[in-house]
C-alpha cells in the first residue's frame, strides 16, 4: 500500500479533469463502426461523400451525418473543388490512433 507521499506524487502527474473529459469524448467518436469504416477508407485517400458511402456500404445521408461528427471532433477536414467536397483525415495523429487500435486488436 502506498504512503501519502507516494499518493501525492502520483496525483501531481495526473491529467486535469477537463483533459480527461476531452480524451474520453475523442474515444467516443471511435465507438461507432461506421465512423471507423470512414476513417479506414480515408487513411490514404481524399474522397467525396458518394465514394465514401459506396466504400463503407452506407447512404450518402448517413455518411454525411457521420462526417459531421468526425469533423466536429477534428478528425477529418474537407476541401471543396468546384461543387464537390472532398474529405481527408485531419492529420497524422488520426492515422496513428487508428493504427495503434488495429495493432492492439491484432495482438489479442
Amino acid at each position: 500500500m502506498l504512503d501519502i507521499k507516494e499518493i501525492n506524487s502520483i496525483k501531481k502527474e495526473l491529467l486535469e479533469e477537463d483533459t480527461i473529459i476531452d480524451i474520453a469524448e475523442l474515444f467516443k467518436v471511435f465507438a461507432d463502426s461506421t465512423r471507423v469504416k470512414i476513417i479506414n477508407v480515408l487513411l490514404e485517400n481524399k474522397l467525396c461523400v458518394s465514394d465514401i458511402a459506396t466504400l463503407v456500404g452506407g447512404t450518402q445521408s448517413a455518411v454525411s451525418h457521420q462526417l459531421r461528427i468526425l469533423k466536429s471532433a477534428k478528425l477529418v477536414k474537407y476541401t471543396k473543388i468546384g461543387k464537390t467536397v472532398y474529405y481527408e483525415l485531419s492529420d497524422d495523429h488520426v492515422k496513428k490512433l487508428f493504427n495503434i487500435g488495429k495493432e492492439h486488436i491484432n495482438e489479442i
